[in-house]
Formats: structure tokens, sequence, C-alpha cells
């Protein structure tokens, strides 16, 4: 029998975290334990007062931060939680969503140490002719397999899927591991200040150690909030930087990953010229601003026992 804490960070989106509450309330097998941590101006308390049947207990964190919050709700969780998990506070779940994943788990081999839902409106990005291409595959740089990490540190979105299947990485959105891994391995304090690629780094980390499965019939739904959205400016920043952390951290391909950086902001100048997009120059604009700065990022790593 397994026992689950679903950790939820928030920060000013009461709305969204009440629609995803209401979609736990609807499940037809109840989570066992739900932490909200929240970074909000204003309490949700409130909020989870609506829903006095899930068991849910509310922290309050400071400074806000996805992957602090997280880890704080994972130090928090009840001892008796088999598997620990994550859900983005601007997700819902389809009904049968925790009772299929808990079917799932109940026959997982001991190797099988994470599992995400399956998202049911990915909206699709169209597909990139360079990303999938052979050229692209044989030197490293993108792979055209679903969930794939290459050498140069660059991953593939997973979307929608038809069939359960085994991946190199997890999105943080909406995903289970078992609890055991947390006993060496939290969310890396580095990106702390700025959450773009931290659920990358962990559950990559976690897939050297065992599997990484997405549950074709564990449903659930992604809005995007646009509350708490970084400047594109600030974004491109952030997607430089954090990238080239991982693939330092992770000993991958150092000329790969600044191959792939390149095209990035090469694309992001022909699109803002394509559509007259400025929120895309201001977002080459900072992976510019960030690639001058040079190589010297520290190195950290965060274990259970140094998270404080």
């Amino acid at each position: 029998m397994h026992r689950i804490s679903l950790v939820v960070a928030t920060k000013d989106r009461p709305d969204d975290l009440r629609r995803l509450l209401d979609s736990l309330r609807r499940q037809t097998v109840a989570v066992d334990e739900i932490i909200v941590v929240d970074a909000s101006e204003k309490s949700v308390n409130s909020v989870v007062a609506e829903f006095p049947e899930l068991a849910i207990r509310c922290m309050k964190h400071w400074p806000p931060s996805a992957a602090a919050q997280r880890n704080a709700g994972i130090l928090a969780c009840d001892p008796s939680a088999t598997l620990i998990g994550f859900s983005d506070d601007d997700t819902t779940f389809e009904p049968q969503a925790f009772e299929n994943m808990l079917n799932f788990w109940k026959g997982a081999a001991p190797d099988i140490l994470g599992a995400a839902f399956n998202i049911c409106n990915y909206p699709g990005r169209g597909n990139s002719v360079l990303k999938h291409s052979v050229l692209a595959e044989r030197i490293g740089l993108y792979s055209a397999r679903a969930g794939a990490v290459s050498q140069s540190g660059w991953h593939t979105i997973i979307g929608k899927i038809a069939t359960t299947q085994f991946v190199d990485w997890l999105p943080s959105g909406a995903v289970l591991f078992r609890r055991e891994v947390f006993d060496k391995n939290l969310f890396d304090v580095f990106f702390e200040s700025n959450s773009y690629l931290e659920d990358l780094d962990l559950s990559y980390t976690i897939s050297r150690m065992g599997r990484l499965a997405v549950v074709a019939n564990a449903g659930f739904s992604h809005f995007p909030s646009q509350s708490g959205r970084v400047s594109p400016r600030q974004f491109g920043r952030y997607e430089v930087r954090n990238r080239l952390y991982f693939v330092r951290k992770h000993h991958l391909s150092l000329a790969r990953c600044y191959l792939g950086l390149a095209i990035r902001l090469a694309m992001s100048v022909g699109s803002g010229l394509a559509r007259r997009d400025a929120s895309l120059f201001n977002r080459a604009l900072g992976n510019i601003e960030e690639m001058m700065k040079g190589n010297g990022v520290p190195l950290k790593s965060v274990t259970a026992g140094s998270f404080s």
C-alpha cells in the first residue's frame, strides 16, 4: 500500500489553487496528504478552508521560490508517505488520475523511482526541422525521442503520450517519486533564486539511479498562469545561466551546449523579426548578456542534510 504526500508550491494564485484543490477533491482515490507551501502576499488559508474533506497542511515560506518551497514541503512530509510528489498550482487532475497512478505503482519494479502524470491539454509546439534532424541527433545536440536529454544538455518535451513510456527526465508540474530518493536528493539550491530547469536537474539526477516513467492513463491539464512570470529579458538570462550550470554539473558537452544556445538565440531573433515581437528580442538580449559574462558559474549541490 502506497501513501502519497503531494507538495504544492504557490504564490498569489488563489483562483488557480482553488481549481487544483477542487480537482483533488473529485479524485476517485484520495491523496493522503497535501502540503501547500505558500509564498503569497495574502495567505491562501481561506482557500484551503474551503476544502475540509482534503487532508491539507498549509505552511508559509519566504522568500518565494518554487525550488525552495518544494524542498521545504519535502522535509515536512508525513514520515508514513511512500511517494512524494509535486503539483503546480495552475494544474488540474482528471478524476481517476491518482487511482490509475497508484495502480501503476502497485506493479512497478523497484528500480522505477519516479512517474509523471500525462498532460491532456498539451498545446503542441510545432516540429522544428533542425531539432528533429538526423544531424542534430548524431552530434548530440537534440533528440527526436520524447523525454530525452542530449549531450548538449538540451532536453526534449514529453507532451501527451498514448502509451506509458520511460524517459530521461520528468517535469515537476505533476509527478510522484519514491520517498527514498529524497534521502540524498533535493532541488539544487542553485535554482532557488530562479526556478528554471530545476525539475530537469533533479529528475535527471534521479534517472542515473533508476528508471523514470510517464503514465498514459493518469491525466492532468495545465493552465499556465500569467501571475509570477519574469520578464522576457530576465528569462533569456536564466535560459543561458541555468543551462550552462546543468551541463557542467552533469559533465555533459559545453561545446554542444553553446551551439544549442547560439541556435536558440538565432531562432528568437528570427521569430522576433517575423512576428514583430519585442518580447523575443528582449529574450535574445538576455541570452547575449548572460553569454558575455563567461563561464564562471559556481557549482553547488544540495543534500537533505544541508538544506535549511
